[in-house]
């Protein structure tokens, strides 16, 4: 069936259903019967955008540049997002993971610590975990602080580096985290260079395994919805790897790992679920469920 966009745009069935495996091919991302209206809705908008007339056309253009393929998996993958998405997540990793860190490493020198935030969109999430250490972590500034974002949009990172803030985005951010952290200008609310150079960003697919070291702790939140159970697997089995032991993984609140082979421990926090890898000594004892309010 051949659907007409209007003004001699076309875009088949099978056109749509070449896109979707050309992306996943390329990414392990894949867009199922449950986001088939959204897919196709969003491949008509780029097309338009564009002014390709055929879906065939964007085939081509896809196969031939990086910068056509990314463009179209960016109005896919792009997301609102807003600082605090998940008031419940920073609350545990505020009160269950910074403490428990700050008492295994306050010794070593020099005193890191990595966050990998996998999946950072347009940088809402590395800069809330970034205001939440500066707010919170004893002593903050003798820390080597390196956060991780990653994202495989360019756009998207773009507009994370700028750290440029506005609107609804920034209203869970108190007014006392705005004057801490930002400077207000005509433009937004900018972030302050402290923040900024704990974070590094990158561009990155996470369906290629490439080595970033050690985490401390691991922020993956709606992401993993976009895999096929496969490839699930073998991520979360990637940032079980890159954990240290006794490391967090932190996933968004509809995804679950409760049926992967995994060792992760899950714990329980009011309506928050967090994973913590085992230390060597914990592996040798049954898998813990500790539940508890913070």
């Amino acid at each position: 069936m051949n659907e007409r966009l209007g003004h001699g745009h076309e875009l088949s069935e099978h056109e749509l259903s070449e896109i979707r495996m050309l992306i996943e091919e390329r990414t392990g991302i894949c867009f199922d019967e449950s986001r088939e209206r959204f897919f196709s809705t969003r491949v008509r908008e780029h097309l338009r955008a564009r002014g390709l007339q055929r879906g065939t056309e964007l085939l081509r253009a896809m196969r031939k540049s990086n910068v056509e393929y990314e463009g179209l998996l960016e109005r896919l993958l792009t997301q609102e997002t807003s600082f605090f998405r998940y008031p419940s997540v920073y609350e545990a990793f505020e009160k269950r993971a910074l403490p428990e860190l700050h008492a295994k490493k306050f010794w070593n020198n020099p005193r890191t610590l990595r966050i990998w935030s996998a999946g950072c969109s347009t940088g809402e999430e590395p800069y809330s975990i970034a205001i939440t250490i500066a707010d919170s972590l004893s002593f903050a500034d003798a820390w080597n602080v390196e956060i991780l974002a990653t994202d495989v949009g360019r756009h998207a990172l773009k507009h994370a580096e700028r750290g440029i803030y506005r609107g609804r985005c920034v209203s869970s951010v108190s007014e006392k985290q705005l004057a801490n952290h930002f400077t207000e200008g005509s433009a937004g609310y900018q972030v302050k260079p402290r923040l900024r150079k704990m974070i590094s960003f990158a561009q990155m697919n996470l369906a290629s395994a490439v080595y970033v070291g050690r985490m401390d702790m691991i922020f993956c939140m709606n992401v993993l919805i976009y895999f096929s159970e496969e490839r699930r697997r073998s991520l979360v089995q990637r940032f079980y790897d890159t954990l240290e032991p006794g490391g967090y993984l932190f996933l968004g609140h509809s995804e679950s790992i409760s049926k992967m082979p995994v060792k992760f421990q899950a714990i329980v926090l009011n309506d928050c679920i967090l994973y913590r890898k085992p230390t060597a000594d914990e592996l040798q004892k049954p898998e813990l469920v500790a539940e508890g309010r913070v």
